[in-house]
């Protein structure tokens, strides 16, 4: 199964490495090194997730919490798109 990564997605783990490197760096390398590697995962364990109840196809669509970090991914018979990356203090993005 492939992974895939929205433009979104992207841009908000950079947003969220460079909100932490501004208080500490290391932090910052540590919590995007732990969640690149656990997305990584998310082809072998597609269903880890909890899916979103308000979803269109809620099976398809799912949050993966790691820490204080929400990942919301959508699974597809051979790829999982990486949707949106958010601490869980910004609320549901």
């Amino acid at each position: 199964m492939k992974l895939v990564y929205t433009d979104v997605a992207i841009d908000d783990l950079k947003r969220l490495r460079e909100f932490i490197e501004a208080h500490d760096p290391t932090a910052a390398a540590r919590v995007a090194a732990g969640l690149v590697e656990i997305i990584r995962r998310l082809p072998d364990f597609p269903k880890v997730g909890a899916p979103v109840p308000l979803a269109p196809d809620p099976d398809s669509i799912r949050d993966m919490v790691f820490g204080k970090y929400v990942v919301r991914y959508s699974v597809h018979p051979s790829t999982v798109i990486v949707l949106r990356i958010w601490h869980g203090l910004e609320g549901e993005r």
